[in-house]
């Protein structure tokens, strides 16, 4: 085995590989705006860490969010191309998901929470019995508006640091990392768990809407 795993459903653009057993490569970079431009040559980065080619993958690991649109659609389209042009299976997984279990790699055992920024003065959410366990979310709130819900829970991610009037407890790591996803991909895969399929989470509408009153023209 050897898994492939991108997200760049947050700010963070990062990639992982894993044998199955662990981590061989990893690269990450925090830049909202620049997605697209980054996440191929981080590809390229981490296969040459790892000294093996693109056709060694053998599965494709990929955050479905939530997130953005933009960036978030980014990460899905690349891992959906590299499965087709590999013939390999693309699995999904909460973006969520990687960062509580990143959270539990650096000690954090729960119950817990975990946040990244939404925009619009909202966060994504999720809360945690453990590392592997969620046990509500994901969904999108304004933190003042779940405050007293998480009230006394540590909260993992940007959200906590954004927000820390309704979060006072903010714990690392701030961003998923792709090798925390491949690791958790791993996991449950070798226990035969079925993941999730590789379309995007979305919580809410886009931003982009049809005009009112727009009137469409067609030839006669």
């Amino acid at each position: 085995m050897l898994l492939l795993a991108v997200d760049t459903a947050t700010p963070a653009v990062t990639v992982a590989l894993h044998d199955g057993t662990s981590v061989v490569a990893e690269s990450g970079q925090v830049d909202a705006r620049r997605h697209g431009e980054l996440l191929l040559p981080a590809v390229d980065r981490v296969l040459a860490e790892a000294g093996v080619k693109l056709d060694a993958v053998t599965d494709v690991v990929v955050g479905v969010g939530p997130g953005p649109y933009t960036g978030l659609r980014v990460g899905l389209v690349t891992a959906a191309t590299f499965g087709s042009a590999l013939a390999v299976p693309v699995h999904g997984l909460c973006t969520l998901d990687g960062l509580a279990y990143a959270a539990g790699q650096k000690g954090l055992e729960g119950p817990f929470a975990v946040a990244t920024d939404a925009r619009r003065k909202e966060v994504y959410w999720a809360r945690y019995d453990d590392p592997r366990t969620r046990v509500a979310g994901p969904a999108v709130d304004r933190p003042a508006d779940i405050a007293e819900q998480l009230a006394g829970l540590p909260v993992v991610g940007a959200g906590a640091v954004l927000y820390p009037e309704a979060f006072p407890d903010a714990r690392e790591p701030e961003h998923v990392g792709a090798g925390a996803l491949a690791a958790l991909a791993a996991e449950r895969l070798a226990a035969g768990a079925e993941l999730l399929p590789p379309q995007p989470l979305y919580l809410r509408r886009p931003d982009a809407q049809v005009p009112k009153n727009y009137k469409v023209v067609t030839p006669k």
